[in-house]
């Protein structure tokens, strides 16, 4: 392992049961990198964090983690390592003030009131450092047990899922502190249900049940996408929805008032044969126009094709 590199998995696989949650696995991430693993429920993430954390131990393969062995020396990571949970656990009848305290001395600090202190201004909670966990709101919550898991100034920190659940003001408010982190030279791996999300990241791994799909810059993946994609806006929509889907290898998803063709292949005609047949059928177009495709696009594709 360089030292450019962050943390390997190398063909690993974790069984849970008849159950194979992580299939054949191998990926690395850099130092420095804002690392995304996509995927829907079920998909393996969280059982992928798990194994970076050494909360569990592989069936078959190797993980290294700052060049170590994270289960046989987890003590050892746990110094450089931050971990963000799906349901991090502060401490309702702590303050803001006493969960960091006691997360910081759980890694052993003694002196840490300064780093306490940036970590509050910088999250905007230093007006209600006296508040008790359990009076915070969604977005206090994530930012203090964003606090919790930095109090120890680790090298990479490892988040499950740390906006799910969280109102978007404050989503964008924890993506700006990750931004500020990732900055300061910290290395950020974490998993999300939100492709608008994973679009941040530098690099993301499409998972589904367990398999590693595809691996590359966002922007790198849209690029490859094999097809066309036709974004159609059009009323009634159900009709059209109906009248699109009836198209050679089409495919149609909503996303409010905006239907997404996805066309297997590229045609710059594509849109106007498909306002001419929506407005043959009576409906009424207000626009079909050939669009980028998403990461969601991205990733239905992988999944239909694995």
């Amino acid at each position: 392992m360089t030292d450019a590199i962050a943390l390997s998995m190398t063909n690993v696989t974790r069984r849970f049961g008849a159950t194979v949650a992580v299939r054949d696995l191998s990926l690395d991430v850099r130092r420095g990198e804002m690392f995304g693993l996509i995927g829907p429920d079920g998909a393996g993430k969280t059982t992928t964090i798990r194994l970076l954390c050494g909360l569990l131990a592989a069936d078959a393969g190797e993980v290294r983690v700052l060049g170590r062995d994270p289960v046989r020396e987890h003590v050892a990571i746990t110094k450089s390592v931050g971990y963000f949970s799906q349901r991090f656990s502060l401490y309702g009848d702590l303050s803001i003030d006493e969960n960091i305290a006691f997360f910081a001395e759980i890694h052993g600090l003694r002196r840490y009131d300064a780093r306490r202190t940036r970590l509050l201004d910088m999250m905007q909670l230093t007006p209600f450092r006296g508040r008790l966990a359990e009076r915070l709101s969604g977005g206090m919550k994530q930012k203090l047990a964003l606090a919790c898991t930095l109090v120890h100034e680790p090298e990479l920190i490892l988040l499950d899922e740390p906006t799910t659940g969280v109102d978007p003001v404050s989503r964008r408010e924890f993506w700006k502190l990750l931004s500020e982190f990732l900055a300061q030279g910290v290395t950020i791996v974490m998993t999300t249900p939100y492709l608008d999300e994973a679009e941040r990241c530098s690099r993301v791994g499409l998972l589904h049940e367990g398999r590693l799909l595809a691996l590359d810059a966002p922007e790198n993946l849209r690029a490859r996408y094999p097809g066309q994609v036709v974004e159609v806006i059009a009323a009634p929509q159900a009709r059209a929805v109906a009248i699109l889907t009836a198209f050679d290898g089409a495919e149609v998803h909503e996303f409010g008032e905006r239907l997404h063709v996805r066309l297997a292949r590229a045609d710059q005609d594509a849109p106007e044969q498909l306002r001419a047949a929506l407005e043959q059928a009576g409906v009424q177009v207000a626009a079909a126009r050939g669009v980028s495709p998403s990461l969601e696009d991205v990733f239905i594709n992988q999944v239909l094709n694995a």
